[in-house]
């Protein structure tokens, strides 16, 4: 008799040329959907720190696909989700990113959708539209922007929502020995770091490395670097990957930009980011222009950058505070930070070292790119 686990592992490819594709996009963060979840739902989210939510469907297909484009557009009941009225409730769901399926395997895939009215028009939600059109300006095109993405985020017992390897209702030893560390009492969930690093590369993300973060039970996965839209998508399905692979082990994920207050540090997503003329030779004097320009915009990105982030941003754990802007060469606490590396050479790349945890990568990279190469003073 076949156990559970022989049927989940069952190879397709030895019986059809059949696919299953897994439609994947994310639906919002609490606060900003369309129209009211029920309040049950809300306060379990916000009490489990869980504001990211998903929408996941899957469909049989007849054979490999490779080509977005290629791929039938699908629909659900935005109804269901705060996204579309009942008597009008069809969300439409439009391919845009192919990545190997690193659960199922084979030929299978994740698709990275986004999502429209039936007239073909972006919903609220849908922030991946508005960055596309960025990042297809000939300007922006041409300056290839490189964006590498460091994403912070908590694994919290799941039935105590309290980090991994914290002691119930307690709390560990003083920050300091958990970072890069290794251990049982330093390291706590680094099978799960490891299963997404590897799922990563499977599915064909850029994902360039982990490690243990400041916080015991926190840890970053880096994705990049890559090109323009490309690094929303990367960024999203690693995401997914990991939220699926915290689901096999039980536990809990979270995105919280400072899932636990007093003297620990936070959770961001530092970007790093670069043009052509960054990279290029007398790219210093670009750089110092761009970083004027993010000065000039401080308010709106920092508006845009994450959800609580305000509890993040203090001036303290390597981090500056929320309402001033600042930047430095090698310097962590600054809102902004130049590598010694960049300013010996005379080029490179700087460090946006604002976006909270659980920001939106589109919104984020074609921000600054639109900030930084569009935008005029």
């Amino acid at each position: 008799m076949a156990s559970l686990t022989d049927l989940v592992n069952l190879s397709l490819s030895d019986t059809t040329e059949k696919i299953i594709a897994e439609y994947i996009c994310h639906l919002a963060y609490v606060p900003e959907l369309c129209s009211p979840l029920p309040l049950q739902l809300i306060f379990f989210l916000l009490l489990r720190k869980i504001i990211l939510i998903w929408l996941v469907l899957v469909q049989t297909l007849s054979g490999p696909v490779t080509d977005p484009s290629k791929l039938p557009k699908w629909n659900y009941d935005g109804s269901s989700t705060g996204q579309a009225p009942g008597e009008d409730s069809e969300v439409i769901l439009y391919p845009q990113a192919i990545f190997k399926d690193p659960f199922r395997r084979g030929n299978n895939i994740l698709v990275m959708c986004d999502c429209y009215t039936p007239a073909g028009e972006p919903i609220p939600t849908n922030k991946r539209y508005n960055a596309a059109k960025i990042f297809s300006n000939p300007e922006v095109a041409a300056e290839e922007p490189w964006y590498g993405i460091e994403q912070e985020y908590t694994l919290l017992q799941k039935d105590t929502n309290w980090p991994l390897g914290w002691p119930i209702g307690g709390f560990p030893g003083p920050q300091g020995p958990y970072y890069c560390g290794i251990g049982a009492d330093k390291s706590f969930g680094r099978d799960i770091v490891d299963a997404h690093y590897k799922a990563c590369l499977y599915a064909g993300i850029n994902i360039s490395g982990i490690n243990g973060e400041v916080m015991p039970g926190q840890w970053e996965f880096q994705v990049g670097p890559s090109v323009g839209i490309s690094s929303g998508d990367q960024v999203w399905v690693a995401r997914y990957i990991l939220e699926r692979i915290t689901e096999i082990a039980g536990v809990v994920l979270t995105f919280d930009p400072k899932p636990i207050p007093g003297d620990w540090n936070g959770a961001g997503a530092h970007t790093n980011y670069s043009t052509k003329s960054m990279r290029n030779e007398g790219g210093y004097e670009v750089i110092k222009a761009a970083i004027e320009k993010l000065k000039l915009r401080h308010k709106e990105h920092i508006a845009a950058y994450g959800e609580g982030n305000e509890r993040r941003l203090t001036g303290r754990h390597e981090t500056a505070d929320i309402n001033t802007f600042s930047w430095g060469v090698a310097n962590r606490g600054a809102s902004v930070r130049v590598g010694r590396e960049t300013e010996q050479n005379g080029k490179g790349y700087f460090e946006d070292r604002r976006p909270a945890s659980n920001m939106d990568p589109y919104v984020v990279t074609s921000m600054i790119a639109d900030t930084t190469i569009l935008w005029k003073p």
